[in-house]
C-alpha cells in the first residue's frame, strides 16, 4: 500500500501519495501553479523555473515539479515574492521575442503570450543582442528558432514518450536551438502539440486560421485499434487540424495528419438508396470490415437476424476465434494487460508485430517502459525495425511462419508447473522447433535470465500471429501463458474497431450468392470512400462508439457534417425505429448508459474519463 503524506498546501491540509510532486497534488486539488516547461507524460526538466513555490522553514523557492512533499511541510503557491519572481521569469523569456501575435498561429491558445498578460509585463527590463535565426522545414512540421524559448518540452516526448530521438539541443548560449536527426522522425507531430509558443508549428496548417476561430470537438481516432482521444478543429465546414490533450495523451502521424477522409457528398442519391434498401432484403451475405462505429455493427448483426445473411467480416473473425481458442486455457474472456500496464512494466517480448507501424501507441508504451523503468524490450519477428533500435533491447529473427514455434517456445521456458499441461509439453522437440523457427537455445536462455528480478512482464501478440494458418493453436499457448505466468498478456486488435466487433457479431463465413459491401466491395456496394453505389458517412462524419485495445468503449463525435444517407437510414426503411445510429448505443450488450451521457475528457491529473 502506498504511503500517505499529509501536509498543507495554500493553509488547506491535504494528502500526496508516495512519489507525487507538490505541482502534481496542486493538479489534482484545483490549486494553480503556472509552468512553461512541464510536461505531465514526461519527466520533469525544470528548465523555466515558474513553478517555484514557498516551503515553510526552508531558505529560498522550491521547484514544485520536481519535488516531493514531506509529512507535515506547510507549502504556499502564490505570495508577493513569488509573483515578482514569475514576472522576472517572463520578461526574461520575452527579450527578443518577435512582437509577432497578429499573425502567429499559436495566438490566442500561447502560454508565454497568456503568461505575459497573467504576469502583466508591459514593458522589457532586459536587453540583449539578437541574432539572425532561420526558419527549418523538417516536413509535417516548421521550427522558427526565434520564437522559441528552449522549453525541452519537444525533446522530452521525442525522446522519453515517441522514443525516436529525433530532437535534440544544439548548444550555443544565447545561441542554443532544437536541431533534429531527421532520419529518425516519424512525422508524428507530437512535438507540435507540446510547444507552448508558435516555435513548432504544423506546416499545412500555417496561416490557415486563428485559434478562436476554430469549432472544437473532442472525438476518437479512426486510424487504429488505440482509438486515441483526439478534438477535430474546424472552419467552414472543414476540418483544419487535429489536437489533442497533450500534456496526458499522445497520437501518431495518422492520427494528427490523416483527418481529411471524409465523404464530401453533396446530396442524397434516392434511387440508390431504395436499390440498397432491396439489396438488404436479397442479399446472402453482407461482407464489412471494421472501420465501423459498434452502434453500425450492432445493427447489421440485427438486420442479419431479421433477413437471415451472412455477417462476413474475415479480419475481425480471425480475431474472434483467436480469442476464443485464448479463453478456453486463460480463463478469461480477454487478455489482461492494456497500455498504462505497458508504459510501466519492466519486461516485454513482442511476437508477430511490427511494432514501428502496426500500433504506434504500443511502441510508444515501449518507449516509456524502456525511459522510465529501464525495461527490458524483446522482438520476435522477421523483419528488423532498425529505426526503433534504441527501444528493443533484444532483436530475435524468426522465420516467416513460426510464430508457433516461437510461442511454444516461450511457453516452455516460462511455465514453471507444466504438469497440467504435461502431453503438451512432453511433445515439444526442442530440436524441431529451433530448426523450424530459427531461434537458438542461446537466445532463450538470454530471455529467461533477462526476467530475473523483473516484477511487471509482457507478452504482447502482434498481427501476424492473428493471421497465422494455426492460429487457434497459437491462441491456446498464449491463454496458457497468461494463466500460468506473472505474464500480462496484450493481443492487438488488427483494426480500428475489431475487438468491439468481434464481441457484437456473430460471424459467418462467406457464402455463394448476393453479397452486400460495407465500406468493401461487393454486388452493391456503400461506401465511405465516394467509389460505391450509396455513400455512407465517413468516421469522422458519425456519432458512435468504439472498443479500443484498453477494452474501453470510447466516444466517437462527428467532426464535420454529412450530407447523405446513412445505414440508420436503410434500417427505418427496413421497419426498424430508432431515429438515431446512436439509440442502439445503451444496446450494445456491455453497460446500460446511453450516447449522450458517456464522458469523454481528462481531468488536471490526466486521469481519462473516456467511456467506460
Amino acid at each position: 500500500m502506498d504511503k500517505i503524506i499529509n501536509f498543507k498546501l495554500n493553509g488547506t491540509s491535504v494528502e500526496a501519495k508516495n512519489g507525487e510532486s507538490i505541482l502534481q497534488v496542486a493538479r489534482r486539488e484545483d490549486i494553480y501553479i503556472p509552468t512553461m516547461c512541464y510536461l505531465a507524460k514526461a519527466t520533469p526538466n525544470a528548465s523555466c523555473r515558474m513553478c517555484v513555490v514557498e516551503v515553510q522553514g526552508v531558505d529560498g523557492f522550491v521547484l514544485s515539479c520536481n519535488t516531493p512533499p514531506v509529512e507535515g511541510a506547510e507549502i504556499n503557491t502564490d505570495s508577493d515574492e513569488l509573483y515578482k519572481e514569475r514576472q522576472t521569469i517572463m520578461k526574461l523569456y520575452n527579450v527578443n521575442h518577435p512582437l509577432q501575435c497578429g499573425v502567429c498561429d499559436k495566438s490566442g491558445e500561447c502560454d508565454l503570450q497568456n503568461k505575459t498578460l497573467d504576469f502583466n509585463v508591459s514593458e522589457q527590463s532586459f536587453a540583449v543582442r539578437d541574432t539572425a535565426r532561420k526558419k527549418k522545414k523538417w516536413g509535417v512540421h516548421t521550427y522558427d528558432p526565434a520564437l522559441c524559448i528552449l522549453c525541452e518540452k519537444c525533446t522530452a516526448v521525442c525522446n522519453q514518450v515517441v522514443g525516436n530521438e529525433a530532437l535534440f539541443i544544439k548548444p550555443g548560449g544565447y545561441k542554443s536551438h532544437i536541431d533534429i536527426h531527421l532520419a529518425n522522425c516519424i512525422q508524428c507531430g507530437e512535438c507540435i502539440s507540446v510547444c507552448p509558443v508558435g516555435a513548432m508549428a504544423s506546416t499545412d496548417f500555417k496561416y490557415t486560421a486563428n485559434a478562436w476561430e476554430l469549432d472544437k470537438v473532442p472525438s476518437s481516432c479512426a486510424h487504429c485499434s488505440s482509438a486515441c482521444s483526439l478534438i477535430y478543429e474546424s472552419k467552414d465546414g472543414l476540418i483544419r487540424r487535429v489536437t489533442n490533450e497533450a500534456d496526458f495523451s499522445s497520437l501518431c502521424g495518422a492520427g494528427r495528419f490523416g483527418f481529411d477522409y471524409e465523404n464530401k457528398v453533396a446530396s442524397k442519391n434516392k434511387e440508390q438508396f431504395t436499390k440498397a434498401v432491396e439489396s438488404f432484403k436479397n442479399a446472402k451475405n453482407v461482407i464489412f470490415s471494421s472501420y465501423i462505429t459498434n452502434e453500425e455493427a450492432y445493427l447489421l448483426n440485427d438486420l442479419k437476424k431479421k433477413f437471415g445473411f451472412n455477417l462476413v467480416n474475415e479480419e475481425a473473425k480471425k480475431y474472434q476465434d483467436f480469442m476464443k481458442a485464448f479463453k478456453s486455457t486463460a480463463n478469461t474472456s480477454l487478455y489482461n494487460c492494456d497500455i498504462d500496464y505497458l508504459k510501466t512494466c519492466d519486461y516485454a517480448i513482442s511476437v508477430g508485430s511490427s511494432l514501428q507501424s502496426d500500433n504506434p501507441m504500443v511502441k510508444f508504451a515501449m518507449a516509456q517502459a524502456v525511459n522510465y523503468k529501464k525495461a527490458f524490450i524483446a522482438s520476435i519477428h522477421p523483419i528488423e525495425e532498425t529505426p526503433i533500435a534504441n527501444v528493443i533491447s533484444m532483436y530475435i529473427k524468426n522465420e516467416v511462419g513460426s510464430e508457433e514455434a516461437a510461442l511454444a517456445m516461450l511457453a516452455q521456458i516460462f511455465v514453471e508447473d507444466k504438469q497440467s499441461q504435461k502431453e503438451f509439453f512432453d511433445s515439444l522437440d526442442f530440436g524441431y522447433l529451433s530448426g523450424e523457427s530459427n531461434i537458438s537455445e542461446e537466445e532463450l536462455d538470454t530471455l529467461k535470465e533477462k526476467l530475473t528480478r523483473k516484477n511487471r512482464p509482457v507478452l504482447v501478440i502482434g498481427e501476424d500471429v492473428i493471421n497465422h494458418p494455426r492460429a487457434n493453436n497459437i491462441a491456446l499457448i498464449a491463454g496458457y501463458i497468461q494463466k500460468n505466468t506473472n505474464f500480462k498478456v496484450l493481443v492487438i486488435p488488427t483494426v480500428t474497431n475489431t475487438l468491439g466487433v468481434s464481441l457484437i457479431c456473430d460471424l459467418d463465413d462467406r457464402q455463394d450468392g448476393f453479397s452486400v459491401g460495407y465500406n468493401v466491395k461487393a454486388d452493391f456496394t456503400l461506401s465511405a470512400k465516394g467509389n460505391g453505389d450509396l455513400d455512407i458517412p465517413s468516421l469522422n462524419q458519425q456519432e458512435g462508439t468504439f472498443v479500443n485495445m484498453d477494452k474501453t468503449l470510447v466516444v466517437l463525435n462527428a467532426g464535420v457534417e454529412y450530407h447523405g444517407y446513412e445505414l440508420n437510414d436503410i434500417a427505418l426503411s427496413l421497419g426498424y425505429e430508432s431515429k438515431n445510429i446512436i439509440d442502439y448505443t445503451s444496446k450494445l450488450g456491455f453497460k446500460n448508459i446511453a450516447f449522450d451521457d458517456l464522458d469523454n475528457y481528462y481531468d488536471n491529473s490526466g486521469n481519462s474519463y473516456r467511456g467506460y
